[in-house]
């Protein structure tokens, strides 16, 4: 007996989410087997920004590979899941995906790390410049060019390369 269109619809759909994802969901070199506690034991909150990282070594609540090395926000905690906001991109409009994935793919994002470091660093200049009674400029400055001066050739020594006259070998 055949089976159902619908049955076979079912298997091809179920083959093609993790199609051509070998190398993809793969584990690291010396980092297979199961995930380790320091992971399980995250805990992640809402607003927190992380990191969807797919693990081969477990497939309940594996997301998409689209979604493989995407950033999102928490907006959900349950028990052995958090909800997370990617954005994805879907022709010419953004569309912010609700996925909810297990802990073992997710991990904390440093993407904001710097930004925080930097928001701590100013406030505690400010504090400073407070306490003393001056302003302190927080802004970001590109890197300005070098500053000008005069090179003295005497100090240097200059040779000079003349080109070789070419010559047949035969």
């Amino acid at each position: 007996m055949l089976p159902s269109r619908r049955a076979l619809r079912s298997l091809y759909t179920g083959t093609l989410r993790r199609a051509r994802t070998r190398d993809l969901f793969s584990q690291p070199y010396r980092k297979h087997g199961s995930v380790g506690l320091k992971h399980l034991l995250t805990i992640y909150k809402k607003g927190d920004y992380v990191d969807v990282i797919a693990n081969g070594s477990c497939q309940r609540g594996m997301p998409h590979k689209f979604y493989h090395g995407k950033t999102g926000k928490v907006f959900d905690v349950t028990r052995n899941s958090v909800g997370v906001i990617v954005n994805k991109r879907v022709n010419t409009r953004i569309v912010p995906k609700r996925l909810h994935l297990r802990i073992e793919h997710v991990r904390q994002s440093r993407s904001r790390q710097a930004f925080v470091e930097r928001v701590h660093a100013n406030d505690k200049a400010k504090k400073e410049a407070k306490a003393k009674g001056l302003k302190v400029n927080c802004k970001r400055i590109p890197r300005q060019p070098s500053a000008q001066h005069v090179v003295d050739p005497s100090k240097t020594k200059i040779s000079f390369m003349n080109p070789e006259k070419f010559r047949e070998l035969f």
